[in-house]
């Protein structure tokens, strides 16, 4: 009788924990912790939830790393003078599923333009499930294996809410945080988020 309780408390935890997973998963909104942490992050929020920061007050983003799905290093800093192209993932996630094929696409398209992608794959326990997933994707670049959300939240204040799975982020050749987009894109949106950072002037 003793173990019921404790039965009783870990059953609750976990369905806590699948209901922020699902309403992390499902979210939509553009803002981060707030206006006021989305101003302190620099950020102006556009249409369609793809929001970007002007030149003049863009802010270096974080020292992530951490080893890929098939327990090599990588860390962002690997990609130094590249425009990086950060998609925040998990295989649970359905509109992650959704714009995993245009990402791969966008990939490909850009790779020759000196953007790289880097995932940051996370709440997934066993890796086993996102490598199948980049598997039956066909994503070919890396992601850093973040089960529980460590180099998510090394990101500064504002420039992105941890419930809110996917995020992409665009990262300049200077290595500062330069635009984010807070849900599952399209193609086309990804092109829109990616493509003015492109044609920046190195």
């Amino acid at each position: 009788m003793s173990g019921t309780p404790r039965l009783r408390t870990a059953a609750a935890l976990t369905a806590a924990a699948a209901a922020l997973t699902l309403a992390g998963c499902g979210s939509t909104a553009s803002g981060g912790s707030g206006g006021s942490g989305d101003a302190q992050a620099g950020f102006v929020i556009g249409k369609g939830g793809l929001d970007t920061v002007p030149l003049a007050s863009r802010k270096a983003a974080p020292a992530i790393g951490g080893k890929d799905l098939e327990g090599k290093p990588v860390t962002l800093s690997d990609y130094q003078g590249k425009i990086v192209v950060v998609n925040i993932w998990g295989s649970w996630c359905s509109p992650c599923r959704a714009e995993a094929k245009g990402l791969e696409q966008a990939y490909e398209k850009y790779q020759g333009q000196g953007v790289q992608f880097l995932g940051i794959n996370t709440r997934d326990t066993d890796p086993t499930n996102a490598k199948r997933f980049e598997d039956v994707n066909g994503i070919q670049y890396p992601s850093i294996y973040d089960p529980d959300g460590t180099q998510i939240l090394k990101f500064p204040k504002g420039s992105l809410n941890p419930q809110s799975i996917p995020t992409t982020m665009v990262i300049d050749r200077q290595g500062r945080v330069a635009a984010r987009a807070m849900k599952g894109l399209t193609p086309d949106e990804l092109d829109q988020l990616i493509a003015p950072v492109v044609a920046e002037q190195p």
